[in-house]
């Protein structure tokens, strides 16, 4: 493994930057994954020591090593006992975790979720409609019928729901939407769960996923973004309900 050459010492300093004192784990974890993911090291290679990244970052050696652990956990950096600490993908590869990392650690803000997955979602319908294959546009068909036959299962429909749009995004080819959708939805799944309660709710929801297919169809990208900014409107307030009502613990 190419190992990280000691006389960049400089460069690490200022494109880490020195943290205020005390400052938290979290932040140092933070500044680290930027310093990971700007794309100029290379996966496999062997990082600094800790004291070295403790002293460019001024902070404890304690501090770094519980950031690198955190990362660990996440899949970022693979810490080799007696050998050291390797990048572990390439800053691409390492994205979907970054992604996760940030929404995880930071207030979880539920509106801002709901709004954040709406823009991604009327942004990726716009895409589909540009993009999509006889092949895309027969595996979304298929889960609007899937939503249709499980009616009276609403385990079912959810999930039936949730496969059109993983269908919808593929079909967007679109890799980072994709990565950041799972982050988004993967938060609010404690409510995307349980956000259709009823026939007539799930009704709507079909009519409203049907009407995206059709534009899709058509190849109508204003038509497919305006039908899914309806849906995403009508499913955030349900969403928004259910977090006013039963906030997770």
């Amino acid at each position: 493994m190419p190992a990280y050459p000691d006389d960049r010492s400089a460069e690490i300093s200022a494109s880490l930057g020195v943290l205020p004192s005390g400052t938290p784990v979290s932040e140092v974890a933070r500044r680290l994954m930027d310093l990971f993911t700007s794309g100029s090291i290379e996966a496999g290679t062997r990082l600094p020591p800790e004291r070295h990244l403790a002293a460019s970052l001024g902070v404890g050696r304690s501090a770094v090593r519980e950031a690198l652990a955190a990362l660990e956990i996440l899949g970022i950096v693979d810490v080799r006992p007696g050998s050291g600490t390797y990048l572990r993908g390439t800053a691409s590869e390492l994205l979907p975790q970054t992604l996760r990392w940030g929404l995880l650690i930071g207030e979880r803000n539920t509106t801002e979720l709901l709004e954040l997955r709406s823009g991604l979602e009327i942004y990726v319908a716009r895409l589909a409609a540009s993009r999509a294959t006889a092949s895309d546009l027969e595996a979304i068909a298929d889960r609007v019928e899937s939503m249709r036959a499980s009616v009276g299962n609403l385990n079912a429909f959810a999930r039936a729901d949730l496969e059109f749009h993983h269908s919808l995004a593929e079909a967007a080819g679109n890799k980072v939407l994709i990565d950041q959708l799972h982050v988004v939805r993967s938060l609010l799944q404690v409510y995307a769960d349980r956000a259709v309660h009823d026939e007539a709710e799930a009704l709507i929801a079909i009519a409203e996923h049907d009407a995206v297919h059709k534009a899709l169809v058509a190849g109508d990208e204003d038509a497919a973004a305006s039908a899914m900014a309806l849906h995403m409107a009508t499913a955030s307030a349900r969403l928004s309900a259910d977090v006013a009502a039963s906030p997770p613990a």
